[in-house]
């Protein structure tokens, strides 16, 4: 079920996590390519077609396939742990949907871009056209394109934008006038609207999915060569899996890799009082186990840096929200109404 390419992904089908096991229920994988429509709400056209997604049934965008919203947002999965958001009366079109080079046409409106460091980094997976700019996608972070004005937000991350006339770094916290991008220029990015907010409830609901799909998929003695997508049914969501270790998104929530997930479901060690010769001493045995929101185990850290990154550390028991540029976490359900 593991595809060999220049990195090696996988997208596993709604029972994928028994396919590893034999099981008579697997399913083949649902896509070998970008583009995937995980998501929508309201009035959302694929080609002048109204888009509707079903349980278990997520549909693909070829290469020339332009998605627009009107009264809608829309998810669309790029390379695995990439999400491409698409605010109200916004568009892009699907140029490539290699996973090894995935590139898409913003034309209009608005849209976030959440990608996994473990993807992006050192390598040109997700690039973004727009007019005469290309923009790559170098560090995992948190992108916000907008055509009125035109310009290019960096939260957190790395983007390399090129004119044909010049090449510019946009580092985490600087924007850019698209297309020409002549210079970076600060921007305040504590500051967020509907579309932010919304992108991080997304990606709320999205971590929490992960802990039960790692946990199966590691009963089901399944292994990774690197980070997958994979189909939680209890959630009726893709998911992301890590290849090791706890991953941190850009948003502040945790992805628990199959051997580390384990550590949310054990009980911690309580405290133990040690007998020495000067009294009583304690000592702690365990770690503290993951934290829980307001809608259940996303693995929210209290404060999330500028940057993904990847830690063997366990989460810290705090529930608030995650820190990001992007806008707080909102108390709606990840796939609830729209705010405004």
């Amino acid at each position: 079920m593991i595809l060999s390419m220049k990195r090696t992904y996988a997208i596993i089908g709604a029972f994928g996590l028994l396919t590893f096991c034999g099981s008579a229920m697997g399913q083949a994988v649902i896509s070998a390519k970008s583009g995937l429509i995980h998501y929508v709400e309201g009035q959302v056209l694929l080609d002048g077609k109204q888009v509707e997604v079903k349980i278990a049934t997520f549909p693909e965008m070829k290469d020339g396939n332009e998605l627009r919203t009107q009264d809608g947002r829309a998810e669309i999965l790029l390379t695995p742990g990439t999400f491409l958001r698409l605010g109200e009366n916004s568009a892009v079109r699907m140029l490539s949907t290699k996973l090894t080079d995935s590139r898409v046409e913003f034309l209009s409106g608005s849209a976030v871009i959440e990608a996994d460091a473990e993807v992006v980094d050192g390598e040109d997976l997700v690039t973004v056209i727009y007019k005469d700019a290309k923009v790559h996608l170098r560090k995992g972070g948190i992108y916000r394109f907008d055509s009125a004005p035109a310009q290019l937000r960096v939260y957190s991350g790395q983007a390399e934008v090129e004119t044909g006339v010049n090449t510019l770094i946009v580092k985490g916290g600087k924007m850019a006038v698209l297309p020409n991008a002549i210079a970076a220029e600060r921007f305040d990015s504590k500051n967020g609207d509907a579309l932010n907010r919304w992108s991080s409830r997304r990606a709320e609901g999205i971590a929490m999915a992960n802990v039960s799909a790692a946990k199966r998929f590691r009963d089901s003695g399944g292994s990774l060569t690197y980070g997958a997508w994979i189909y939680n049914p209890y959630f009726g969501m893709i998911t992301y899996l890590p290849y090791r270790g706890i991953y941190r998104s850009p948003y502040g929530y945790m992805f628990y890799a199959p051997r580390t997930v384990h550590q949310v479901y054990e009980r911690p060690v309580t405290f133990a009082p040690i007998q020495s010769p000067h009294g009583f001493d304690s000592a702690s045995y365990g770690y503290r186990g993951a934290a829980q929101t307001s809608s259940g185990y996303s693995g929210v850290i209290a404060s999330a840096p500028s940057q993904s990154t990847r830690t063997a550390e366990v989460p810290s028991s705090q529930s608030s929200g995650p820190a990001s540029g992007a806008g707080a976490v909102s108390r709606e359900s990840s796939g609830g109404s729209r705010s405004r």
